[in-house]
């Protein structure tokens, strides 16, 4: 009967993994916890099983071929049903959550509402330990192993289950100083003769697009002073009183609630799309630390979320 090679093979390809995504043994290794001798012996093994060079390295750098891009991203999915069934096994054991949960978190949006949050939710779970990343790049969480992302907008991977925490809208806001010296705009057309401060984020930029509680439309193609794809350099800016701007609530809460900022045409509706979401890949759905982490965040955004407090 031939030898089984399951647990050599789930070491290996652990090995693989950590070594591709550090893109450095040391790195890898620190991770892990092994040595970098180990990993270096494991990654070999596994090569020479399968007769072909996963990583090519040099002094300096450790790089992908294809044949290794196109096995990590089966070896993420393996090892993340590995981490599911064995977080399923501790949980009817009576153990809880706990390993090791990923997070990826937009960042300015992140920083904000989640990081804060986050040594609370490791005081309440301590078997649990978080690898957070925050970023505004788009994430793959099967790809790339992340356990839990929050999204803002709209969903359009089939792959993840997703669980609304939080409704979000759109205003606009000035300072009062602003407000003081260049008078409130009463209706859209107004902002043509306003210094708008412009998201280049924004779909619609350089357009701000409403509607009134009659269904009213209108569209306005805004100037001002300053335009940057950094929403808080915008808010800064609208708090010393430099224009108006478009902003998301969640954004603009604290200064609103403080009174540095206040509403500005609110009869008027600006178009929006989405909310905010916990998502996670389904394969995961079931994990106790990825349930324990979106059922706690659910309950800290309810009823209202922070920023409307």
């Amino acid at each position: 009967m031939q030898q089984s090679h399951e647990p050599a093979a789930l070491a290996e390809m652990t090995a693989f993994a950590a070594i591709a995504e550090a893109r450095s043994f040391t790195r890898a290794a620190a991770r892990v916890g092994r040595d970098a001798t180990i990993l270096s012996r494991r990654l070999q093994s596994l090569e020479a099983r399968l007769g072909v060079r996963l990583l090519s390295r040099t002094t300096r750098s450790v790089s992908l071929t294809e044949a290794g891009a196109e096995f990590l991203v089966r070896v993420r999915a393996i090892l993340a049903s590995v981490d599911e069934a064995e977080a399923v096994a501790s949980a009817h054991a009576g153990g809880g959550p706990r390993g090791v949960l990923r997070l990826a978190l937009p960042g300015t949006f992140g920083r904000m509402w989640i990081g804060p949050l986050l040594p609370r939710f490791l005081a309440e779970f301590p078997d649990v330990r978080i690898e957070a990343e925050f970023s505004n790049r788009f994430t793959d969480l099967v790809a790339e192993n992340f356990d839990v992302a929050v999204r803002l907008g709209s969903l359009e991977d089939s792959r993840l289950v997703a669980r609304k925490v939080a409704t979000r809208r759109r205003l606009l806001c000035a300072a009062p100083s602003y407000l003081a010296r260049k008078g409130r705009p009463e209706t859209p057309q107004a902002l043509l003769d306003h210094a708008c401060l412009g998201f280049s984020g924004f779909q619609t930029f350089p357009a701000w697009e409403m509607t009134d509680r009659e269904g009213r439309r209108a569209r306005i193609e805004v100037s001002g002073p300053l335009v940057t794809d950094d929403a808080e350099v915008l808010v800064d800016a609208a708090v010393q009183g430099v224009g108006l701007m478009m902003s998301t609530d969640w954004l603009v809460g604290r200064e609103l609630a403080d009174g540095r900022l206040v509403p500005v045409l609110e009869e008027w509706t600006l178009a929006d799309e989405g909310a905010v979401y916990v998502v996670t890949p389904s394969a995961k759905g079931k994990a106790a630390k990825t349930r324990a982490f979106t059922d706690w965040i659910g309950k800290r955004f309810a009823p209202e979320p922070p920023w409307r407090r």
